[in-house]
């Protein structure tokens, strides 16, 4: 800032009463800071009667922009020490309890007992210093389980003791796999369902077989798309190839059919209506490529069968 032409208390007050509306900022506050400490000195502003005080305190808030609240802080800090400098900021630091040692020392605690709670682990080194006479445990003696869990969530704790679980995936029981008790009575079928495979573009076929489980009586069928509509014309035609020994039979005495909801195990991740279907995967040298899916099912009777396969199965 540059105010040479204003030397005197008569060019202040001119000043003033010409720049009425008018408002100044400074640029930087060492900047500010360092004009404000020239203007005080330049003027003898501690030699300066009241009304003349009041002038300068008045050109010195217009010119840098600042509040009278702040103009009053810079000069009292001028009276004090004869300078008007930025104080440097400071940050409040609390005092360190604990030194990198008691962190290293909890961690090989926690490490040994294999990371017990808060509570369990803080009566541990209590009794480490209290009853066996544990220097290195003085100070960790008498630690809060809620500073103990700051100390375990710092770096340096980290770095001696870093305990790592794999994601544990959550089972949900769509069905029971089991190895299959046809006990020697035909209509337990054996579903296979492979897919050929794309050409130019064009998605291939998908290939069926069906074998019983106990006659061994094999049928392949083939379908262009695995869904509902393509499917069930398939596996009437299929179905209705067994002999009548191995046609699929409902046991009077469990109540269960052993074909309808074979194919809806396979086609599907998750029972759209109904009961949970026990189903089992398979357990026989595979026939077919690797990547095929080889599953024989049970389930309940037409009862508490979906309904989209209680008439397909009231019409076999």
């Amino acid at each position: 800032m540059d105010d040479s032409e204003a030397t005197s208390l008569e060019q202040i007050r001119a000043f003033l009463a010409g720049s009425g509306g008018v408002r100044f900022a400074g640029q930087r506050r060492e900047e500010v800071y360092g004009w404000v400490e020239e203007t005080l000195v330049r003027h003898q502003y501690a030699s300066l009667n009241r009304p003349d005080k009041g002038a300068v305190r008045l050109y010195i808030a217009r010119m840098t922009g600042l509040s009278r609240a702040q103009v009053t802080r810079l000069i009292a800090a001028h009276r004090r020490t004869g300078r008007v400098k930025a104080a440097v900021y400071q940050r409040a630091r609390f005092a360190t309890q604990y030194t990198p040692a008691d962190v290293t020392l909890l961690a090989y605690v926690d490490k040994a007992h294999g990371n017990l709670s808060g509570p369990a682990t803080r009566r541990i080194l209590e009794r480490e210093y209290s009853e066996y006479g544990q220097a290195a445990y003085q100070r960790l003696s008498a630690i809060s389980v809620a500073h103990l869990y700051r100390l375990r969530n710092s770096t340096a704790y980290r770095r001696r003791n870093a305990t790592y679980q794999p994601t544990r995936p959550t089972p949900i029981p769509i069905g029971e796999r089991r190895k299959p008790q046809p006990q020697r009575m035909p209509g337990y079928l054996r579903i296979d369902a492979v897919h050929q495979g794309d050409q130019d573009g064009r998605k291939g076929l998908y290939h069926i077989n069906a074998v019983d489980e106990v006659t061994q009586w094999e049928i392949v069928a083939a379908t262009p798309q695995i869904n509902e509509l393509w499917l069930l014309p398939v596996l009437e035609a299929l179905l209705g190839q067994f002999p009548a020994g191995s046609t699929p039979t409902t046991a009077a005495s469990s109540s269960t059919t052993t074909w309808p909801i074979c194919w809806t195990s396979c086609s599907s991740s998750k029972p759209s209506r109904g009961p949970t279907i026990p189903a089992t995967t398979a357990w026989w040298n595979a026939r077919t490529a690797p990547s095929s899916a080889s599953i024989s099912a049970t389930a309940t009777s037409t009862r508490d069968t979906p309904r989209r396969w209680a008439s397909f199965i009231a019409s076999t």
